[in-house]
């Protein structure tokens, strides 16, 4: 029975980060379809996200408590790398495109998982690390690397800023996880704060690059609330609430299953038309984060 309950609650804690891999990967699509300025979108995600999340701070405090002061520090750091996430791969997007972009943010699954061993002595199998090589090749193809026209305005400074990006964002997912194992009753404030401090961030470092225009028009409005309700709100509590039950190259892997998915909602959103080599970076990208967090069999059976 405990082999099976444990079982049971892995299952729903990949579900949970499929889940929110989902809701990021459809984050792509409203800033499509909202068509406002970069710097923007990344300040309005988490602005317009404080407003469901303040109230629901305030009642996770009234029933569990404050959240311990040192945490505190733990989702103000970890925000502040969020926002600079967003907006150094926003830059990114622009100096060397989309797909390249894509593919260098990705070097999370190997920072993220790098970084709990680190803090937490937690051990990478090996598997996962022969697999990494090819997911990455997957979402490289997945991007449509490969695809002619590919040019970049500022190479060196894109591949840099897209690399820190993928860095930035293995720091938030470390912090968030470390939060969640301490304090594992404590769910949405943490994301709350993180949230606060990545929207200051993104403000900053917003106008001091990009600019920050909130002339928004009427009709953007309904594509930024979904955007900061489901790309900030569900897709942060659903994965900080089964990162920490997971390995955090499970966690790492299953979120690369977001560019995937982003070519998915494309397709039904926006009419976009994948090529064969980008369905082939997809397939490839789903099998070895399937193989990557295959469980051995005699230890699956233990």
């Amino acid at each position: 029975m405990t082999s099976r309950k444990a079982a049971a609650a892995r299952t729903s804690a990949v579900v949970l980060v499929v889940s929110g891999a989902a809701c990021l990967s459809a984050s792509a699509v409203f800033v499509k379809l909202a068509d406002i300025d970069a710097g923007t979108a990344a300040f309005l995600r988490c602005a317009v996200a404080l407003v469901p999340l303040v109230p629901m701070l305030l009642h996770e405090t009234r029933r569990r408590g404050p959240l311990p002061r040192h945490l505190w520090g733990y989702a103000t750091v970890a925000g502040l790398f969020l926002g600079a996430d967003y907006v150094m791969w926003t830059i990114s997007v622009l100096d060397v495109g989309a797909a390249i972009a894509t593919v260098l943010i990705n070097v999370q699954v190997i920072v993220f998982p790098v970084l709990v061993r680190a803090f937490s002595g937690t051990r990478i199998p090996r598997r996962f690390l022969y697999a990494s090589p090819l997911m990455l090749l997957g979402i490289a193809l997945a991007a449509g690397v490969l695809q002619p026209g590919q040019q970049a305005s500022h190479p060196v400074r894109g591949a840099v800023l897209g690399v820190a990006a993928g860095a930035a964002y293995a720091v938030y997912l470390c912090l968030s996880r470390l939060s969640g194992r301490h304090s594992p009753e404590h769910l949405t404030s943490p994301v709350c704060v993180s949230t606060a401090a990545a929207a200051g961030t993104a403000a900053l470092i917003g106008t001091l690059t990009t600019g920050l225009p909130l002339d928004v028009p009427a009709r953007a409005w309904g594509w930024i609330t979904a955007l900061a309700l489901l790309g900030q709100v569900a897709a942060w509590l659903l994965i900080n609430r089964a990162s920490p039950r997971l390995a955090p190259g499970t966690s790492a892997a299953l979120l690369l299953l977001q560019p995937v998915l982003a070519i998915g909602f494309g397709v039904l959103a926006l009419g976009e038309k994948p090529s064969m080599t980008q369905l082939c970076g997809c397939a490839l990208v789903l099998v070895t984060v399937r193989i990557a967090n295959r469980a051995p069999g005699r230890a699956g059976r233990a």
